[in-house]
Order: C-alpha cells, then sequence, then structure tokens
C-alpha cells in the first residue's frame, strides 16, 4: 500500500494519530518484506504488537501460516478493516498487550516469532516482558529508536553498555540487522531507527540463579559514577570485605565499574554471591 493510499483510508475512516500511543506507520513495501525475511519467518505463528494501521501485518501473513495482532488503539478498527482485507489468517485483538498475563496467553500457544514497530515509548519494558516471561516465543525483530537499538546490542566498556544490555543478554542474543531513515515512516517521526533481532536461548549466559544474576546487574548500574564494589555494599547492604570477597572470589578487580564486566562476568559474580 503506497503512502499517499494509507493517507487516503485513514482520512476516509476519520483516523486522527495519537502522539500518546507513539503511532508512525510503515509504508514502503520493499521495507516491510525485508523487515519480515529478517525475522526468519517461514510458516507457523508470529505475534505482533502494535498493529497500528496493518501494513506490517499484511506483510507478516504472507509468511506466517497465522498471525496475532495486538492493537491498543481501538479507533484503527475500521482502517484495519480496509488494509487487512482478504488476510484471512490474521486476527487483531484490541488490547494493550502490556496488561496481557504471558502465561495465560501462551498457554495454547506452539511456539512464536514476535514481528513489530514497536512504540517508543513501551520498547524496553514490551522487549523485557518476553525476555523475563516468555517460555515460548522463540525470537523478537522488532523496529526501534536507533539509539536503543545500540544500546540492546552495545558490549562491556562502551558508553552504550548498561543494566538493558546485560538484562537482554541473559536469555537473548542480540544484533542490529537494519537501519531505517526516518523518512521512511508517516508521519515522520524526530530520530531514525533501527530493526533489531534478538534470538532467545534459555541459558544464553550459564548463572546458576536468575534472580541472582538480574539483582547483580542493578546493583551494578545503579550509580555508573561508583565503583562496583561500592553499588555492591549499597544494594546487598553489606561490609566492604564481603563485597570485596565476592569480587576476589569472581576473579574480578575490586576497583571495576559495572560496565565494564561481560554478562558471563557478571553471571560469575552471581554464582559467587548465590552460594553465598
Amino acid at each position: 500500500m503506497q503512502e499517499i493510499k494509507l493517507s487516503e483510508t485513514l482520512a476516509a475512516n476519520g483516523f486522527n494519530f495519537k502522539k500518546q500511543f507513539g503511532q508512525n506507520f510503515i509504508t514502503d513495501g520493499n521495507l516491510l518484506d525485508g523487515i519480515v525475511d529478517d525475522s526468519g519467518i517461514c510458516g507457523g505463528l508470529a505475534v505482533e504488537i502494535g498493529c497500528g494501521a496493518g501494513t506490517l501485518t499484511r506483510a507478516i501473513a504472507k509468511k506466517a501460516d497465522k498471525v496475532l495482532a495486538f492493537e491498543i488503539d481501538k479507533d484503527l478498527q475500521p482502517v484495519l478493516a480496509v488494509t487487512l482485507a482478504g488476510a484471512e489468517n490474521c486476527e487483531v485483538i484490541f488490547r494493550d498487550f502490556m496488561k496481557v498475563n504471558m502465561a495465560e496467553f501462551e498457554k495454547k500457544l506452539p511456539p512464536y516469532t514476535v514481528v513489530a514497530n514497536l512504540p517508543y515509548y513501551i520498547t524496553t519494558p514490551l522487549v523485557m516482558k518476553f525476555i523475563e516471561q516468555s517460555q515460548k516465543c522463540v525470537s523478537l525483530t522488532v523496529m526501534v529508536q536507533e539509539e536503543v537499538a545500540e544500546r540492546f546490542c552495545s558490549h562491556a566498556g562502551t558508553p552504550e553498555y548498561g543494566a538493558i544490555t546485560a538484562s537482554i543478554a541473559l536469555r537473548g542474543r542480540c544484533r542490529i540487522v537494519r537501519r531505517v531513515p526516518r523518512t521512511m515512516f508517516y508521519p515522520r517521526p524526530n530520530v531514525d531507527s533501527a530493526v533489531v533481532r534478538i534470538d532467545i536461548f534459555e541459558g544464553n549466559v550459564k548463572v546458576q540463579d536468575a534472580d541472582t544474576y538480574k539483582k547483580v546487574v542493578r546493583a551494578a548500574f545503579s550509580s555508573r559514577r561508583k565503583t562496583l564494589e561500592n553499588n555492591l555494599m549499597q544494594y546487598f547492604k553489606v561490609k566492604r570485605d564481603k563485597a570485596r570477597e565476592w569480587l576476589t572470589s569472581a576473579g574480578i578487580d575490586y576497583m571495576i565499574r559495572g560496565e565494564e564486566l561481560s554478562p558471563e562476568r557478571f553471571a560469575a559474580l552471581a554464582d559467587v554471591i548465590y552460594k553465598g
């Protein structure tokens, strides 16, 4: 569907963009097909979050056996009736996915792939919902703000590296698969975007206790200016000698800062703390 036709369809159905939902739709057919190709979908079930005007939904439907598309804005219902006409394998669910109970949602589903042009305001919580709660999602291929993509896929010791990077790494292998300029959206946003693919593997980072790993990561980045030793003391309410003992046992310099540790080294520290 060309941009002019989409804009006409939106206007004909009295649709007004809502800033609070971060609505920026993709209209370029080659880009839409490219995102689906990036996801590796070949049959099976696909889940889309924030289907918007349905342009990406329709592209997904060409490759997937079934598409479950979530959309928070019920005003898009008449628009989707037009843009998804004939796409019989698509089911649109008008609901806020962030309020969905993941265990209930996945109870009767087969393994599935997520493909989405994510509203920027829910990018991080939504990605973490799948990383931390899903038992059946095998991968996420999502359009996000470019600087967020850089954070998701960064490496220890770089300015972009942070708690979200290490948190995703616990179960996800993340890479940027496509850069997308702001000119490819309607209406045009103020930032460029990127498509990130996160393949989910249980035990991507091997650790004895995932909750302890998450606590160590939170502690490490609670104050970027402080050493890891000081952050551990404050977060875990322990004295300096105990924090230093943990770090020494994990083979980590006690003067190091959290952003210098790879996910694997966080796991080694978490294992030491978990053992007591």
